[in-house]
This record gives C-alpha cells, sequence and structure tokens, in this order.
C-alpha cells in the first residue's frame, strides 16, 4: 500500500514538527541509541525508533497512552513523522508505551531523547553560553489526604506488606475494630468533636504498637518503606495531650510535611505569597537566543528555586570555555548569596536580581549600615562602629546593644529592647556586588529584555490538558522523566521553527 509520505506532504508546513520527526527520526532516534534497554531481553515486534517518535509526539499532543496509540494508528501524520510509514502499518498496545518509560528509568541515560535533541541543536550552533531560569507548579496526580486518612492508608500499606507469623503479630497488636482491607474514612461521627478524638488516639495507639512490633527486625525493602511512612505520617501530624498519654492531632503543620500516603513525595508548595498549590515544581534553565531548553530539574513543591540552580547550569560550570560569555538571568528567587557567590566563581555573569534589604515598619534598612567587612565591622547611621561576631557557618551578627539606648536615631531605627543588630551573611560581599550591579540602567534594561522569556517557553510547557500543568505519574523521578520528555518534545518544536535538518557534515538550521 502507499506510504503516507506522499499524502501528508505538502499539508503539513516544513516547519512543523512532523516535517522535522519525517526528516530526522533515523537521526534522531536510530534503534542502535536503546539498544541496552534490550540486552536481556530482547526488544518488542515495535522498533525503538517509532516508540520514541511516538513518546514525543504524545508528550507534545497532551495525550495518554491509550490516545497516544490510537493516533498513531489512525492519523496519518503521526506515521509520517514516523518516517513515512505505510497507511496500513499496525499499531501496538499501549503497554509498548509503558515499558520503554521503564526501560529508559532503569537505564544508565534515563534522558537520552532530551540529551539526543539538545545535542542536535548544540552542533547545529543554536545553542549560546545564555541561561534565563524559572520554575512553575505542577499538580500532583492524587487527592491531598487529611490526617485520619494518610494514617489509616500508611497503616494499610504496612499490614499489605507483611505476611505470614508478622502479619498474625501485627494484627494482635491492633485496638481498633478494623481489618484496614478498605480504602477511605472510617466510619465515625464526624460532627461528635469526643467521637473524632477517640479516632485519632485509637489510630495512633495501633500506629504506635505496629511500629514497636516492627522496631529491631529485618525488613525487607517494601515493608521497610511502608513503616518508614507510617513513621513519617504519625510524627508530623500528632502529639500528646496536655495531659500526656493520648495523642491528637497537632496544631501546627510539620516542616516538609508529606501529604499523601499515595504520593509521599508530594509536597505544599507556594509560588507566591498567596498561591499555593500541592504537588511538585518544575524547574527549567532556557536559551534566552534559541528558545530552546537546556536542562530540567523536578523537585518537592516546598524546594526553594535556588536549591537546584547549579543543577540546571551545570553544562556552563563545567565547560571553561563558555565562562567568558556566560550569563545566567532569574528573579530574585535566584539572587541568594549563595548562588551570587557561585556564578562569581565560576566567572559567570549574573543577571539574577537580588532583594534589596527591607526597612522593617519604615524604619532604617541594613543598606543605612556600613559593612565592612575587610576589618569585619558594621557602622551605624549614628556613627558608631561595633565588630561583626561570626559563626561557624561564616556569618555572623553585629550588636549595637547600649549603643542604642541613649541614642537619638533609635525611633527611626528600632524598637527592640536589646537594640539594633544586624546580621551579615557568610556571602554578604556577593550579595553587595550584585546589588550595586544591578542599579545600573543597562543592567535593568538587559533583566528586563530577557528574563521573561523563561515564562513564554513554560507557558509553551503548560498548555496542555494532559500531563501539562497536573502531573499525570506519581512520584518524583517519574514526575521528573515526564517533565524532561515534554521539554524534549517543546524543542523538537522549537527546532522545526528553526530548520533543524542533516547535512553530509553535521546538523544545521536554515533560519
Amino acid at each position: 500500500m502507499k506510504g503516507t509520505a506522499s499524502f501528508v506532504e505538502g499539508r503539513v508546513k516544513d516547519d512543523s514538527i512532523w516535517a522535522v520527526l519525517h526528516r530526522e527520526c533515523h537521526l534522531l532516534f536510530p534503534d542502535e541509541l536503546f539498544a541496552d534497554l534490550f540486552e536481556s531481553t530482547g526488544r518488542r515486534s515495535v522498533p525503538p525508533r517509532i516508540v520514541a517518535t511516538v513518546m514525543v509526539l504524545q508528550r507534545l499532543r497532551g495525550l495518554s497512552d491509550r490516545e497516544a496509540v490510537e493516533a498513531f494508528e489512525f492519523d496519518a501524520r503521526w506515521k509520517y513523522a514516523c518516517g513515512g510509514l505505510d497507511f496500513d502499518y499496525p499499531g501496538f498496545v499501549h503497554t509498548v508505551l509503558v515499558d520503554m518509560r521503564a526501560r529508559l528509568a532503569r537505564s544508565e541515560r534515563p534522558r537520552r531523547i532530551f540529551e539526543v535533541s539538545l545535542d542536535a541543536a548544540r552542533r547545529a550552533g543554536v545553542v549560546s553560553a545564555r541561561r534565563v531560569l524559572d520554575s512553575t507548579p505542577l499538580y500532583d496526580a492524587v487527592a491531598t489526604q487529611d490526617t485520619v486518612t494518610m494514617i489509616r492508608s500508611a497503616l494499610r500499606q504496612v499490614l499489605a506488606a507483611a505476611d505470614g507469623e508478622l502479619d498474625a503479630d501485627l494484627r494482635a497488636v491492633l485496638r481498633r475494630d478494623d481489618d484496614y482491607a478498605a480504602g477511605g474514612k472510617p466510619v465515625c461521627d464526624w460532627d461528635d468533636r469526643v467521637a473524632r478524638e477517640q479516632l485519632v488516639a485509637d489510630l495512633a495507639a495501633d500506629a504506635f504498637a505496629v511500629l514497636g512490633v516492627l522496631d529491631g527486625r529485618d525488613l525487607g525493602p517494601v515493608l521497610a518503606q511502608a513503616a518508614e511512612l507510617l513513621a513519617t505520617v504519625v510524627g508530623q501530624d500528632l502529639e500528646e495531650d496536655d495531659g500526656g498519654g493520648r495523642f491528637r492531632i497537632a496544631r501546627r503543620v510539620a516542616r516538609d510535611r508529606v501529604i499523601s500516603t499515595v504520593d509521599p513525595d508530594a509536597r505544599h508548595g507556594h509560588k507566591t505569597q498567596s498561591r499555593g498549590f500541592d504537588g511538585y515544581k518544575g524547574h527549567a534553565a532556557v536559551d534566552p537566543d534559541s528558545e530552546l531548553i537546556t536542562d530540567t530539574v523536578v523537585t518537592p513543591g516546598n524546594a526553594g528555586d535556588a536549591s537546584v540552580a547549579e543543577d540546571l547550569i551545570d553544562d556552563l560550570v563545567n565547560d571553561e570555555t563558555l565562562n567568558d560569555e556566560a550569563k545566567v538571568y532569574g528573579d530574585s528567587a535566584y539572587g541568594t548569596g549563595e548562588f551570587q557567590q557561585l556564578l562569581d566563581d565560576e566567572n559567570i555573569t549574573s543577571g539574577c536580581r537580588t532583594q534589596p534589604p527591607s526597612a522593617p515598619a519604615g524604619r532604617f534598612g541594613k543598606d543605612r549600615f556600613t559593612v565592612n567587612l575587610d576589618d569585619d565591622t558594621v557602622t551605624c547611621p549614628n556613627e558608631v562602629t561595633v565588630t561583626i561576631r561570626r559563626g561557624a557557618d561564616g556569618g555572623g551578627l553585629a550588636s549595637f546593644a547600649h549603643h542604642c539606648t541613649r541614642c537619638a536615631l533609635r525611633p527611626e531605627c528600632t524598637n527592640a529592647t536589646g537594640g539594633r543588630t544586624i546580621r551579615v551573611t557568610a556571602f554578604e560581599a556577593a550579595l553587595a556586588k550584585a546589588r550595586a550591579r544591578q542599579t545600573h540602567p543597562d543592567w535593568q534594561a538587559d533583566y528586563r529584555a530577557t528574563r521573561p522569556k523563561v515564562e513564554r517557553k513554560l507557558a509553551h510547557l503548560m498548555r496542555r490538558r494532559h500531563g501539562g500543568r497536573r502531573a499525570r505519574v506519581r512520584g518524583r523521578p517519574k514526575v521528573d522523566a515526564d517533565f524532561n520528555l515534554l521539554a524534549a518534545a517543546t524543542n523538537l518544536a522549537r527546532l522545526a521553527v528553526l530548520g533543524l535538518h542533516s547535512t553530509p557534515t553535521g546538523w544545521a538550521v536554515t533560519t
């Protein structure tokens, strides 16, 4: 039967993802690229090149596994993108995609689809030494659970993982009339405060009793993980009441709180002070010149943006030939002293904005004090100089204490009983340098013209309904792999616009 090439060609644009994959999928995703995935079991009947191409289109179009294989079977563009296959080329079951992702996750190069697309861009000369960093929320694929549901669910996981004699030992210490077989909330009169408190106390008693039986035993990996989760959930959400000996829901929010036993990696996050979410953060580094994504990282939702900033620019850090022209942009989340110091140490120009010192209640801000790092002193607006007392972490504190007692400027400076104190960090010099640098009009103009490009690219990543803003898998490693594949697909769509094509001497672009 006639192939799809003659039918589709001319009906799709030359700068579309369909056209670039049709031309280059054999070079981008040759079967040899995935040979190591099938060394022990042998590969499936579907060539890896076709599976990889379908995975790219699936992520770009925002389809589920079943929707993707259906599109491959009935949409001529998909077979065209896979090298111009015949119309009657057989389809495959959706588990082929599941299997391919699992094999990639277990391999030494789980990100190879992203890597080969970025490598083609580098060889075509369209990747510069500039990076813009930002993050976006990724909502988790499960419901956030309340304390009662989480404790009971964690207990169920422990009991399900135990068998034989250990299972009998665990069930022997349970107090509640509950076999922990079915999911969901236990039966309770939720309008009765006493009944609610008794339920929490009984669940806590069962949890601690189970953990007591497991303490000191040699556990298998699945049971050990379930026991650790139970201990975490109980420890973060329960506290002893004032009388002691009885547990209740804690009147506080634990740091790094687990929010679901179904996806223990997810966390409460805040993109801004007023905008919260549950799940993960997708971090990206973007080349503002070519608008290609150069790296991605996924973290729990409560991680700070700067915590993975170094990982996002490791290509610049590890390539000394780029340092003279390298520049990194980011909003104030990336303007920490530690990251500014790293950029200075690596001779990378900083386009990261650092917040100016705050002025509490309209009083003198830290910038009204002269910090002299050469002799480790701080001078206040009233010309009083004190010594910085350094701590083990390199930071320090300058206390004006009794100097504030009769100071005429005290009302404008502090209302603290012990007088004004100025805290300096181990990276105070880098912060001061950054704040001075960003006052220059040229720096500000460059920042305003460049940094917003990453926001547009993140909008491209999040535009699809399925697997865009909401994660379609559970667990940080899987979400990380999925986000990275989405970045690879978005890069290939961008490279199509740039006219990526192979030549006898390598990769090239037309624009």
